[in-house]
């Protein structure tokens, strides 16, 4: 069984209780979420996964990284480098987007060494297959598909990326549109260009119901991609991303039927104001489902600083109900990313999902505050910077400067405010 249809038959699964264990939360609560298409735990039934996590509706706002080659860069050995720091710094969830090199390679080692859940965009693979065998990345099939998506099922991978939403009916949406920035999805790009170069439709939509097989058989969740997201602010919310996304929710109807558990992909890039629509209408058309959102982005003009941009926005998608963010790196638009910019995407996705869960009350979120301004108020330096999101950074921060008192910083010194309180509410 599908945890999904565990759930629904109100069967806790050592999975389930171990979510329900870390949220802190109620097994019953759990098992209803679940049953309800608005929590999904990631874990092909493959894989043992040794930090599984749920994502969802009252749990925790979780973060995933983008790890992968491209076709510049292609060493296993840095995306290896690249798994280790997200995870040391907090990442949820790993996805392997790589596009250059021995796919399959990369991607065991992946799934060797994570010990979080992995997810993968499977047209990627399939576009390169096809490529190398026939010299042009649009000549596949559906069973070059299908092929694909079983082996990589196999290999244990958790969920899937597939862009289903992109339609015949959806880029007639898009055609009728006046984007600055079309299709700037890579997935959502590579089928747009298949339908128009073969005059069909998506078989990623059109034989949905074979890939929902493969997903029961292994318990895989589906990740239903925003391959119409938006690539510019002035583009938000327009009918093209409305249509994909009305299309989806349909789609994750059929897959909750089929015990297959599912996730809604998100934008892009949205402004401030548009945010909050944004999670509205995905939690109206799709049914409560979880919302897995890029950023989203709330300015274009921050390259070099994207990670920041996305984390405004991050926050605030969260706070209003998106439940997975997708972090951005400072290279974002640029290059493909370093070591350090994996670390800084993870760093300030984290803090965008942080400040979210204070707003949804979650516990852990509080408390964690709570006891940081505790240790502030005792100028109990070395538990403050043991609390931090960064301890390394923080305790390098500190021990960059020497303060002539010891129990203040060199940004106050004597003049120290909590110091002066102390002294003149206690005299």
């Amino acid at each position: 069984m599908t945890q999904l249809e565990s759930a629904k038959k109100n069967i806790a699964t050592p999975l389930i209780k171990k979510i329900a264990c870390l949220e802190g939360i109620a097994q019953a609560s759990l098992l209803k979420w679940i049953k309800e298409g608005r929590v999904v735990i990631p874990n092909n039934k493959k894989r043992r996964i040794r930090r599984p996590c749920g994502i969802g509706y009252k749990l925790r706002t979780k973060v995933n990284a983008n790890i992968g080659t491209s076709t510049d860069k292609s060493e296993v050995s840095d995306e290896l480098k690249k798994l280790e720091v997200a995870v040391r710094y907090g990442a949820d969830a790993i996805m392997d987007l790589s596009v250059g090199g021995n796919l399959k390679k990369i991607r065991k080692e992946i799934l060797k060494h994570s010990p979080l859940p992995v997810g993968t965009v499977p047209i990627y693979e399939v576009a390169v297959n096809a490529q190398k065998r026939k010299g042009n990345f649009l000549n596949f099939s559906l069973e070059d598909i299908l092929d694909t998506l079983q082996l990589q099922a196999e290999e244990g991978v958790d969920f899937f990326t597939i862009h289903s939403g992109v339609t015949k009916e959806s880029l007639m949406a898009l055609k009728k549109s006046k984007r600055v920035l079309g299709v700037v999805s890579r997935g959502g790009a590579i089928l747009a260009s298949w339908i128009a170069e073969h005059k069909k439709e998506n078989p990623f939509y059109e034989y949905f119901e074979r890939i929902l097989d493969i997903a029961y058989k292994y318990d895989i969740t589906l990740s239903l991609g925003d391959g119409l997201r938006p690539g510019s602010i002035l583009d938000a919310t327009d009918k093209a991303q409305i249509s994909e996304l009305k299309i989806l929710g349909a789609l994750a109807t059929r897959a909750k039927k089929r015990n297959v558990q599912v996730m809604i992909e998100g934008p892009g890039h949205v402004p401030l104001n548009e945010i909050k629509r944004n999670i509205f209408l995905e939690k109206k058309f799709c049914h409560q489902a979880p919302f897995y959102v890029l950023g989203p982005l709330v300015t274009d003009i921050a390259a070099g600083y994207d990670h920041i941009s996305a984390a405004i926005g991050g926050a605030l998608a969260a706070s209003y109900g998106a439940d997975f963010l997708c972090y951005v790196t400072p290279s974002e638009h640029l290059r493909h990313p370093s070591i350090e910019d994996v670390k800084e995407g993870v760093i300030a996705s984290r803090l965008a999902a942080h400040a979210a869960d204070i707003v949804k009350k979650v516990k852990s979120a509080v408390e964690w505050d709570k006891d940081m301004s505790e240790a502030r108020k005792k100028r109990d330096w070395k538990r403050q910077i043991k609390l931090s999101i960064d301890p390394q950074k923080a305790r390098q921060y500190r021990a960059s400067s020497k303060p002539d008192l010891l129990d203040v910083c060199t940004m106050c010194g004597k003049y120290c405010s909590i110091k002066l309180m102390e002294k003149c509410m206690s005299s």
